[in-house]
C-alpha cells in the first residue's frame, strides 16, 4: 500500500510539474529535463509513469474531465452557469487544468486524442441543455447543438482574453458579462430573472456531481 501511495504521489508530482512547464512554454518548447527539475524525481520515475511527453499530455487531458464536475441545481441552466464559474475558479488556481486548456487551444505537434477537452465540454453542456429544454427553461425551438457550440466557444474565447489581459484574474467578472449577453438568446424569458450570474458562494456550495462521460470515439 505504501508503495502504491508513493507511486500515486510521484505520478501527481510529474503531472503538476509538466503542467507548469506546458502552461509556461507550451507543448513543443517544454522539455523533460525541466519537468524533472521541477518535480524533483528521476528520469526513471518519469518513464515508469509516462513513456513520452505525449503520454503526459494525454493524462493532462483527463484532468480536464475532472474539472467538469456539476454543481447540482434543479434549474439546468443555472447548473451550466455555476459550472462555468466553478471551472473558471479552478483555472485561476490549478496549473494542471490550465495546462490541459492550453493544450486544447494551442497549435502544436502533439496529436490530440479523439476525446478532446472540447468533446468533453460539449457532451456535458449538451446534456444539461437537453434537460433544461425538457423542463421548459430554454426558448422554444432552440437548436441545442448550436447553442452548445456557442457556449463552449464563447467560454474558451473569454478565458483566453482574460489570460492575456489579467492572467485570468478578471475571469469571473468577464463570465458575468458573457452570461448577461448570452442568456437572452437561450433562456425562456421567465427564467432569466431567476438565474444567478455570479459565482456560487463557497459557504453554500453543495457537493458536485460527476460529469457525464463524453461519448467514446473510435
Amino acid at each position: 500500500m505504501a508503495k502504491q501511495e508513493r507511486g500515486t504521489r510521484s505520478r501527481r508530482a510529474i503531472l503538476e510539474a509538466a503542467a507548469e512547464v506546458f502552461d509556461l512554454r507550451g507543448f513543443d518548447a517544454a522539455s523533460t529535463n525541466e519537468i524533472l527539475s521541477r518535480s524533483g524525481l528521476t528520469r526513471g520515475a518519469l518513464y515508469h509513469h509516462f513513456p513520452s511527453k505525449e503520454a503526459i499530455a494525454v493524462a493532462l487531458f483527463e484532468a480536464h474531465r475532472e474539472g467538469l464536475t456539476l454543481p447540482p441545481h434543479t434549474s439546468k441552466l443555472q447548473a451550466i452557469v455555476d459550472l462555468s464559474f466553478a471551472f473558471a475558479a479552478r483555472l485561476q488556481t490549478d496549473p494542471v487544468l490550465r495546462a490541459s486548456v492550453r493544450l486544447a487551444v494551442e497549435q502544436t505537434s502533439f496529436t490530440r486524442p479523439a476525446n478532446s477537452p472540447y468533446d468533453q465540454s460539449n457532451a456535458v453542456i449538451r446534456q444539461l441543455l437537453g434537460e433544461a429544454a425538457t423542463q421548459g427553461e430554454t426558448l422554444p425551438g432552440l437548436d441545442l447543438d448550436e447553442a452548445t457550440e456557442v457556449i463552449v466557444g464563447a467560454f474558451t474565447g473569454m478565458q483566453v482574453m482574460s489570460q492575456v489581459h489579467s492572467n485570468r484574474a478578471d475571469l469571473q467578472q468577464r463570465l458575468g458579462s458573457l452570461w448577461r449577453l448570452l442568456l437572452p438568446g437561450l433562456a425562456n424569458p421567465g427564467m432569466i430573472c431567476n438565474l444567478r450570474l455570479t459565482p456560487l458562494p463557497e459557504a453554500a456550495a453543495p457537493e458536485p456531481e460527476p460529469a457525464p462521460e463524453a461519448p467514446a470515439v473510435d
